[in-house]
């Protein structure tokens, strides 16, 4: 995996700052490559927070692409790096994030984010960002479309509907049916998958559930780091 982490010291720590860190590594956003193979691992990455405590926790699960049952989880825990600001939200997310994946002993062949990639105003969601620093392939899903535009999909499992920037007409992302009429999700390419093979991963890895399973598996998991790490006095 590529090594591009920022110090502690370089982190931003200003909005200002944030905003010309996104810009400088949107350029470096490949939005192509293949879906993972049938052997892949493939991890969920989630964070949860108690802002009350100064806490975040970040949790990644890997799991067997072929048959979805967990291969290795890694949790991470540190103080809140970042102010809440809508749009920024990775500046908060990915140290702990990258704590977590280092702790894995192997590396995967995607990480699927529960946040955005390209349906991102400034086309560097989570997924993006994690992705160019890591070097892996990312994808994000979503299950809100944060501040872009589609039709509902057709009510049959795997419909899908182009996500539209209606200020460019640029398709950011799909909103994709997992489940028979239950709400879409909205997916997008973070770094190095084409959009069509993110929805096609995404259909693989919710058979029974609107989520992924690796987001299931990683919401759960952080949220129980983040309980012990408060509970601890962490």
């Amino acid at each position: 995996m590529a090594d591009s982490r920022p110090s502690a010291e370089s982190w931003p720590s200003t909005e200002a700052a944030a905003l010309a860190e996104q810009e400088r590594l949107r350029p470096l956003v490949r939005r192509t490559g293949p879906a993972p193979g049938p052997s892949a691992l493939v991890c969920g990455v989630d964070v949860a927070y108690d802002d009350e405590h100064d806490v975040v926790a970040a949790a990644a699960v890997l799991l067997d692409l072929a048959t979805l049952t967990v291969a290795h989880r890694a949790t991470a825990v540190g103080r809140v790096p970042f102010p809440y600001v809508p749009g920024l939200l990775a500046f908060r997310e990915i140290p702990a994030v990258r704590e977590a994946l280092d702790r894995l002993p192997a590396a995967p062949d995607l990480v699927v984010c529960d946040g955005y990639g390209q349906a991102h105003p400034r086309r560097l969601g989570l997924a993006s960002h994690l992705g160019v620093l890591t070097g892996l392939p990312t994808i994000g899903v979503a299950k809100s479309p944060f501040v872009f535009a589609s039709a509902d999909p057709a009510p049959e499992r795997g419909s899908w509907t182009p996500l539209v920037d209606t200020a460019t007409g640029e398709e950011v992302g799909r909103a994709v049916r997992t489940r028979a009429g239950v709400k879409p999700v909205f997916v997008s390419v973070g770094h190095r998958i084409g959009l069509a093979e993110a929805v096609e991963t995404v259909l693989v890895l919710t058979p029974r559930y609107r989520l992924p399973e690796t987001t299931r598996h990683a919401d759960s998991l952080c949220r129980q780091a983040l309980a012990e790490a408060v509970a601890a006095g962490r």
